[in-house]
């Protein structure tokens, strides 16, 4: 079994304080504060980070999903659009929005639709995410 992971260090109150992010491989390490989170300030935000683990995630399964069905993914690209909202007092992530776009030869596109849902409903960070309402616009190009 493979683990990843990823170290976060925060300093100071929540407002005014803060942190870095940084991923296990060493290829990413930035800055994430109030501001980045809550506002329009500079750095990442977590939510961000999880968008982009979601897309990454969503189009790596529908490339295995269109290999085991016969097809030729040329290009998959995927956007993920996570919303932070208020409920009940609390922050929460309320919804992920994918908008895929591929370029599949030869697929019809209801069977492009119904296999990208499947990787929606099926890769790993969906399945961890299975609390938030993930929605899917599926397009094929060229």
């Amino acid at each position: 079994m493979k683990k990843r992971k990823s170290e976060a260090v925060w300093r100071g109150k929540l407002k005014d304080g803060e942190g870095r992010v940084k991923l296990g491989s060493g290829l990413l390490e930035t800055e994430y504060s109030f501001r980045s989170r809550f506002e329009e300030g500079e750095g990442t935000n977590p939510e961000e980070l999880i968008g982009a683990a979601h897309a990454g995630c969503f189009s790596m399964a529908l490339a295995n999903i269109l290999e085991e069905e016969g097809y030729d993914p040329r290009e998959i690209s995927t956007e993920a659009e996570v919303s932070l909202g208020e409920v009940e007092g609390e922050f929460t992530i309320t919804g992920i929005d994918l908008s895929t776009e591929a370029n599949v030869p030869g697929i019809a596109k209801e069977d492009f639709e119904q296999h990208a849902e499947a990787a929606k409903e099926n890769c790993p960070v969906s399945k961890a995410l299975a609390g938030t309402e993930i929605t899917l616009e599926a397009t094929l190009s060229g």
